[in-house]
């Protein structure tokens, strides 16, 4: 038998000493593992990351996720290695193409290659391999090394990803593979089976790759409340997520509808629209045992975490509490090791 882990996802919004706050109460509560969002002009990540990592002693933290187009390789592997150096060994890596960067003027060409070379280039740097290496997009002159103290060589690697090549390219290189904005047990055999193809190429047990998914979540005692604030939030972005699950079956009328008025800045009236069966395959949302059945459900389908996004409850403090107290005592997170 494994044991599933239970993840918090922060978005990086909050001023110093809230992420200290948030991460000793949600470790003192048990969960095992802390991700800062690393969303388009918000907060650098490494920031939170750092002021965590000072406040825990257990849970493992990282990013969901970087990219590396608008943050170079070497840069990665920089920051990397001071959250595990800060951590003492708790660090992971997360990549992702990243989205919205058309925004700040920054394509995203040949997304596959950018992530892969990404990876090769950052491992090899805190490897310590001064050998060089000639990608079609990154380089290291031979000689080139980092000038600083590094904790892991090979901290654990998470890439983000829906599609069947990105999942392909996590069965090849990646530890974990997480699929944000779903909450949709019916997406992890899909996802198992996309991992098994990169997975079977390299040789590597495709049950070795972890399977995450994470969404928003809302939890409260007030049910009903909860629901409401989750489905204004999941209204931003249902219109993508919703075309990438293939199990979702979502009426391309509601996803317009949707999109039109979120797009004329009515994310509530958006929210409204959105039946509960959908809501619950993109988002945790309602009282603390409606939350904790879905989690299950996830558990039950063979995931290796659960990831609760912010933000958390109808404020971040009481919904982390309820979260840790309320939610996490129902699971059973004891599922079996196969997975394949």
């Amino acid at each position: 038998m494994t044991v599933a882990e239970i993840g918090l996802g922060l978005q990086s919004d909050k001023r110093p000493g809230d992420y200290a706050r948030l991460a000793s109460l949600a470790e003192e509560h048990g969960f095992d593992v802390l991700s800062v969002f690393g969303d388009l002009m918000y907060q650098p990540p490494i920031f939170p990351l750092l002021e965590m990592a000072a406040a825990t002693r257990r849970v493992r933290l990282g990013t969901a996720c970087l990219n590396p187009y608008s943050l170079a390789p070497y840069e990665i592997a920089g920051q990397l290695a001071a959250l595990d150096l800060a951590s003492d060994g708790r660090a992971y890596l997360g990549l992702a193409r990243g989205t919205w960067l058309g925004a700040v003027g920054i394509a995203q060409p040949r997304p596959l290659t950018a992530l892969a070379e990404a990876a090769e280039v950052i491992y090899r740097l805190l490897g310590g391999d001064t050998g060089g290496y000639e990608g079609d997009m990154f380089r290291l002159e031979p000689g080139t090394r980092l000038r600083y103290a590094v904790r892991r060589p090979h901290p654990p690697l998470l890439l983000g990803a829906w599609g069947p090549k990105g999942a392909a390219l996590a069965g090849r290189i990646a530890d974990e593979i997480k699929v944000g904005g779903s909450a949709n047990p019916a997406m992890v055999p899909v996802i198992r089976e996309r991992v098994r193809a990169g997975a079977e190429w390299t040789g590597r047990d495709p049950g070795d790759i972890g399977i995450v998914l994470g969404a928003v979540t809302v939890v409260d005692t007030d049910g009903a409340a909860a629901r409401a604030r989750a489905r204004t939030e999941v209204a931003m972005y249902l219109a993508v997520v919703a075309e990438l699950d293939p199990t979702a079956e979502v009426p391309a009328d509601l996803l317009a509808r949707v999109r039109d008025l979120v797009g004329a800045g009515h994310d509530r009236a958006a929210g409204e629209l959105i039946p509960d069966d959908v809501l619950d395959m993109f988002a945790f949302s309602g009282t603390p045992e409606q939350v904790a059945a879905q989690a299950q459900a996830l558990i039950d389908a063979g995931v290796r975490r659960v990831e609760f996004g912010t933000p958390h409850g109808l404020d971040d403090d009481l919904g982390v509490h309820l979260l840790g107290t309320a939610v996490l005592p129902l699971l059973d997170r004891a599922r079996s090791g196969s997975t394949t």
